[in-house]
């Protein structure tokens, strides 16, 4: 029986293909004339690249980001999450309920899961973190509070 042939993804093919994606993280809306003068390349090739792009699935779309997250208002913090054998199902389940939560990560290494958490304030931070700590199945939490953002890309 033949073995099956897995897909090779989408690949970026040179330096100009990396420095026109981290221009496009920075700033989804660019214009081509503003990407080409700032790559030093024509804007019929950056037009031709983020054709290939899109149809080669390496950029699969653009994004708006929200007011609050460019204001950087409120805490962010990075929570790991240790929970007992068979019970990440279920806390995943209570944690995609609490709209701070951002994004949910299971990772290997000393937890289980890595979340985001955005909270208005340092005492929502501390409810939410208590209510986390109270989720049947959770053993431990670690929090690292988001001091500044040095490199941000979606």
């Amino acid at each position: 029986m033949p073995t099956p042939v897995t897909p090779t993804p989408p690949a970026l093919r040179d330096a100009l293909d990396r420095e026109l994606i981290a221009l496009l993280q920075a700033n989804a809306r660019e214009s081509a004339a503003n990407l080409a003068r700032k790559l030093g390349t024509a804007r019929t090739t950056v037009l031709a690249r983020l054709n290939r792009l899109e149809r080669e699935g390496v950029i699969a779309g653009y994004t708006v980001r929200l007011a609050q997250d460019v204001l950087n208002q409120g805490l962010q913090a990075f929570v790991g999450l240790t929970v007992q054998a068979k019970a990440g199902r279920e806390v995943e389940t209570r944690l995609a309920r609490m709209p701070e939560v951002r994004q949910l990560c299971a990772v290997s290494g000393e937890f289980d899961y890595v979340l985001l958490l955005r909270a208005e304030s340092a005492v929502r931070l501390n409810t939410l973190l208590d209510d986390m700590r109270n989720l049947e199945g959770v053993v431990k939490t670690t929090t690292s509070v988001a001091l500044a953002w040095k490199i941000e890309r979606t």
